[in-house]
């Protein structure tokens, strides 16, 4: 949280207009600092937190969560004190968000791990299943698994590089041990039993029509992830509201708010169906976690998308017509 004293000149340009701006603790809502004679109205939320790093250099701006109220949401970095309605003699209240990272660094992390992990159990390691392990013969279906997990992860370092415009910059650094549990954690967990030699595969059929459903969902998945680039122009953090464009995999936008959620679990479910693991189990297990986070991320991009937009359009979440 913000404690720091605060009682210099902050040399931004033209910046004398509020004369001065209190800022408390976001945690304890106790007075931490105030800044004097360094703002101007037109100054932004930015320039806000750029003051509170010059004495307090830890204090980073993409680590500070600046809010009008103690418990309030947090405000955009562009807005200005006059759009706010702030002026001299108000309050600020300020949160420290902690150690930060970079959502790409985040992101390639988090896939790159599942992706070694599973090809190093598809390769039946002495670690895992003795020495007999890689003389036993592989199925078709673990072989197949093997390539769709390969391809959704590969996909997603991809889309992390050349598709996706990320809204805010960095991320709480614990959350990068705890999803990499996550993913990584259940990584191995389903690899150890879809390569085991004495895992069972279902018939031909089945895996040939899990893999069709697999693969339209990683294509829907990509559509929406495109659709989502588009609307945010290069360097921004504009927001519109999502529609369907020509291509026919995204008019579950018509439906759902997140649809690439929507075809994120399709397609684990239709790994599930491919590996015969009923959920509760294996690659079920992970598909069913999945969706719970995926649901609890869509359902608060849904009421934000209803807060920002008047006009936006009767939707689900996640789940047409269900949630």
């Amino acid at each position: 949280m913000c404690c720091v004293r605060l009682r210099f000149v902050c040399k931004l340009p033209d910046a004398m207009e509020i004369e001065k701006l209190d800022i408390y603790n976001a945690k304890s809502g106790k007075f931490a600092t105030s800044l004097y004679g360094v703002l101007k109205t037109t100054s932004t939320i930015l320039d806000v937190k750029k003051c509170v790093q010059l004495h307090k250099g830890v204090l980073h701006p993409e680590r500070q969560e600046v809010r009008l109220e103690q418990k309030g949401k947090g405000l955009k970095d562009e807005d200005t004190l006059e759009k706010l309605g702030i002026k001299s003699e108000d309050k600020l209240y300020v949160k420290d968000l902690g150690p930060q990272i970079g959502w790409k660094t985040v992101f390639f992390t988090e896939y790159a791990g599942p992706l070694a992990i599973y090809l190093w159990i598809y390769q039946r390691p002495w670690l895992f299943y003795g020495d007999k392990g890689s003389s036993a013969p592989i199925s078709l279906c673990a072989h197949i698994a093997a390539g769709c997990w390969t391809f959704h992860y590969a996909k997603r370092l991809f889309e992390t590089q050349f598709v996706h415009r990320f809204s805010h910059g960095t991320m709480p650094l614990f959350n990068l041990f705890k999803n990499c549990t996550y993913y990584w954690g259940f990584t191995a967990y389903v690899a150890y039993h879809v390569n085991h030699p004495l895992f069972t595969p279902p018939c031909d059929i089945q895996v040939y029509m899990a893999l069709a459903a697999f693969l339209l969902c990683e294509f829907g998945n990509f559509s929406i992830h495109i659709t989502l680039r588009n609307l945010r122009p290069p360097g921004s953090k504009e927001r519109k509201i999502p529609f369907p464009d020509s291509n026919p995999m995204t008019l579950l936008f018509n439906a759902v708010s997140c649809p690439n959620y929507t075809y994120e679990f399709g397609s684990w479910m239709a790994f599930t169906v491919m590996t015969q693991c009923l959920p509760g189990k294996l690659s079920g297990m992970f598909a069913l976690c999945g969706f719970y986070q995926m649901a609890v991320w869509a359902l608060g991009k849904h009421r934000s998308y209803k807060k920002d937009f008047k006009n936006y359009p009767s939707r689900k979440a996640i789940l047409p017509f269900l949630l």
